[in-house]
């Protein structure tokens, strides 16, 4: 089943995709960090919401996101 990588709610209107840290293919554990998120000066890391592989992404570096915005998909197994 595919799971959503999802922009959680920073507090802010809108973040920035600043880096992927997983390669479409790549295995991650749930709550493994997969992508960076530049918002006012900070950063926010964006965790996997399961075990499985990274299968999409759907969100382009530089791209500006909003809260719930889909970043890409995990398929568990």
């Amino acid at each position: 089943m595919r799971k959503p990588i999802i922009v959680p709610d920073l507090g802010v209107e809108s973040a920035v995709l600043n880096l992927w840290l997983v390669e479409l293919g790549e295995l991650v554990y749930a709550g493994d960090r997969m992508v960076e998120l530049l918002a006012e000066e900070a950063t926010f890391d964006v965790s996997a919401p399961a075990t499985g592989k990274l299968v999409e992404k759907t969100a382009r570096l530089g791209e500006s996101l909003h809260a719930g915005q889909v970043l890409g998909h995990v398929e568990e197994g």
